[in-house]
């Protein structure tokens, strides 16, 4: 949680900017700085990390209830946060006028605005991979009904709990691999440069740059600096290796840079999160193959793009 958090506030400086143009102004960014097209203080978090604590409030208050994120999600909307992306407000004030939970399929809801927010879900279902697909696209769908954007819910979710659970690299690879298999469109080898709010993009270059680094920092630092959607981009891969190499991990530098009260409430909720799932109720962990059927997610998919 608190890799998400740092992840955002990293990314957010270099937002929509071109690598080019980063190298140009910063060289290589390496340090919190805010700043960027929001205007950000050193240590604020955007909408990746707003939309996660919603979640994890909501969870930690009252269990899983879908009519409950909606409401944080729309109390969010009113407060007139920094940064919202178009997706995420459309669902959002659809909810507020209809009280509908999920809006219809819609080809134009392909973005990377569910997947951001993914972090809480993973650690509050941890051990149970069929209830983190569940509730992966059940919350996407307030905001994102598309099959590419639940898939890569689902795919950023397993790798959280593997990470979280202290599996490997090489079986969080083989589990990304076989869930890409199925979604052929999401092959991020070879990568292909390119980092924007599609959440294809998006899901390759997290994918990408996770399992060609080695260390939190080298993880973070690589995955910003190729711009974009970089807030995104920083707060789910931030998401992955801070579950990966854990929190000592995290450069110090950059957790005191984070906001504090935003980073106090991380610390709480996300230990409140894990006593709630599944592992801390005393499900064991499965140890052989983690990899479940995708059951929710289209079929429509199954073919190369």
């Amino acid at each position: 949680m608190v890799g998400m958090a740092v992840g955002d506030a990293l990314g957010a400086t270099v937002e929509f900017m071109t690598p080019g143009e980063i190298r140009a102004q910063y060289g290589v960014l390496r340090d919190i700085k805010g700043g960027g097209w929001l205007s950000l203080s050193p240590g604020q978090v955007t909408d990746d990390t707003q939309m996660a604590l919603c979640i994890a409030r909501s969870i930690d208050a009252v269990g899983w209830s879908l009519r409950d994120i909606a409401d944080r999600f729309a109390a969010w909307l009113r407060s007139r946060p920094v940064d919202v992306g178009n997706t995420c407000r459309r669902g959002i004030r659809r909810y507020i006028h209809d009280g509908s939970l999920a809006g219809p399929p819609n080809e134009g809801d392909a973005g990377n605005g569910a997947a951001m927010r993914m972090a809480p879900v993973a650690v509050a279902s941890l051990a149970d991979s069929e209830l983190l697909e569940h509730w992966a696209v059940e919350q996407a769908h307030i905001t994102h009904h598309h099959a590419l954007s639940d898939a890569v819910c689902v795919i950023i979710g397993r790798l959280i709990h593997l990470a979280c659970m202290g599996r490997s690299r090489d079986v969080m690879r083989r589990d990304a691999d076989e869930l890409v298999a199925k979604f052929p469109v999401l092959r991020f080898s070879p990568y292909r440069n390119l980092s924007s709010a599609y959440v294809v993009d998006t899901a390759r270059t997290v994918l990408h740059y996770f399992f060609n680094t080695s260390s939190f920092e080298e993880c973070l630092i690589a995955t910003v600096n190729q711009g974009g959607d970089a807030d995104t981009t920083g707060a789910i891969v931030g998401a992955i290796a801070g579950g990966y190499y854990g929190l000592d991990a995290i450069p110090s530098r950059w957790r005191r840079r984070l906001d504090r009260s935003v980073a106090g409430e991380l610390s709480v909720l996300s230990s409140r999160l894990v006593d709630r799932s599944p592992l801390g109720k005393g499900v064991p962990i499965v140890t052989s193959s983690y990899v479940a059927p995708v059951s929710a997610i289209h079929e429509c998919l199954l073919t190369p793009s």
